[in-house]
């Protein structure tokens, strides 16, 4: 069903997934930080959309369940995104996200340190392979390291995964082997 859902999944179904799963963390986050950067992150894209093209992928994806009515009591119909709709529209932003890289460095280190018991291997491979993917170094086994700000997209792989109990984020001022790892990201 998955393979059948990833070649009939069309570029204007992307785009509505992934608003209606921006509308759904808006509701969810009371941060006024994190709406701006969750507003940022709809695609530009998505003006460029004619009606009648909107309305054929709006048709196609109710069909194939990815998102659902719900009848509201004033008479209107909502779309909402099934839970299969929240992982396809999840899965779709993933292959985009880059960390924003700032024009001076803050001399701090972002560790991002997981344990995942052995019976999750997956899990900890797609992890580790996602966090090399952003561009994060594997200081050790299960432990990574980025000279910038790049909490929002750690939390959002880690929710994508449903690892956040396994998950943990420092910031530190002080690395042991900072000098390696400032040549390796280009900061001397």
């Amino acid at each position: 069903m998955m393979a059948y859902l990833k070649r009939r999944v069309g570029e204007t179904q992307r785009k509505i997934l992934l608003l209606l799963l921006a509308g759904l963390a808006l509701g969810l986050t009371r941060s006024p930080k994190k709406h701006w950067w969750i507003l940022k992150q709809i695609p530009k894209e998505w003006d460029k959309v004619n009606r009648q093209t909107l309305e054929r992928a709006v048709n196609s994806l109710y069909k194939s369940h990815l998102v659902e009515e719900k009848n509201n009591k004033n008479g209107t119909t909502t779309l909402v995104l099934s839970e299969n709709g929240k992982r396809r529209a999840l899965q779709f932003n993933i292959n985009k996200i880059e960390i924003k890289k700032p024009k001076t460095w803050d001399k701090k280190w972002r560790i991002i340190m997981f344990d995942i018991p052995e019976k999750f291997r997956g899990l900890r491979n797609s992890l580790r392979f996602h966090f090399q993917e952003v561009g994060l170094v594997e200081l050790q086994k299960s432990v990574f390291v980025f000279p910038y700000p790049c909490h929002n997209e750690i939390e959002f792989i880690t929710e994508l995964y449903n690892a956040r109990k396994y998950v943990r984020f420092v910031v530190a001022e002080k690395v042991d082997n900072g000098l390696h790892l400032m040549k390796k990201f280009d900061l001397c």
